[in-house]
């Protein structure tokens, strides 16, 4: 989801924040003592999330890992963000809107957000000791990309016809499948390719 551009006039501390985001309708994200209030998710974003996370809970089902959604908090030192998906293998903290700990992070993008999500969450989520992979996708055309731990933090990108393994999770899935009912030219272009009735 993207960020909106206002910024809290004064520092808040952490505690002030979390509080506030239990009474708050809107989300914000928190970065160094400045809130941000998120804006809404597309339709296409909200395909991608859906599709990806029921992925991970069908995959993940009676194990000890967890997928979460864009609702609950990964705290990265002193910044706290929602990404669209993460999976929580062991949690270490006692707090029941955020986490420390996920292993995989998912993050739809868009052109309000690519930004920051290409830049300063991805170096800050790479400083998470448990996280493993951070996958970054296109909602506006055809692109996933997966960078992972093990590799360096090397960009491995995936496009229509391909497969994808989120090795973190034992996943594997086709990127048609994380692109299912989304529309944009490269979805239909690949649909229309198939010759279906």
């Amino acid at each position: 989801m993207a960020l909106e551009s206002k910024q809290q006039a004064e520092w808040i501390s952490e505690e002030a924040y979390l509080q506030g985001e239990l009474l708050s309708e809107t989300k914000h994200e928190y970065i160094d003592g400045a809130v941000y209030a998120m804006a809404g998710a597309s339709k296409n974003h909200q395909r991608i999330t859906a599709n990806v996370l029921s992925e991970l809970l069908t995959q993940l089902k009676n194990t000890p890992s967890e997928p979460f959604s864009s609702d609950i908090k990964v705290k990265v030192g002193s910044k706290f963000f929602y990404p669209d998906v993460m999976v929580v293998c062991k949690d270490n903290s006692d707090n029941d809107y955020y986490t420390e700990n996920p292993v995989i992070i998912v993050e739809v993008l868009s052109k309000s957000t690519r930004r920051m999500d290409e830049t300063a969450k991805k170096f800050a989520y790479q400083t998470l000791p448990a996280l493993k992979e951070y996958v970054l996708i296109e909602q506006d055309f055809v692109d996933v990309e997966v960078c992972r731990r093990s590799e360096g933090w090397v960009s491995h990108h995936y496009f229509m016809g391909d497969n994808v393994t989120f090795d973190s999770v034992g996943l594997s899935l086709s990127v048609a499948d994380i692109y299912a009912r989304v529309d944009n030219d490269d979805v239909t272009s690949f649909v229309a390719s198939l010759n279906l009735p």
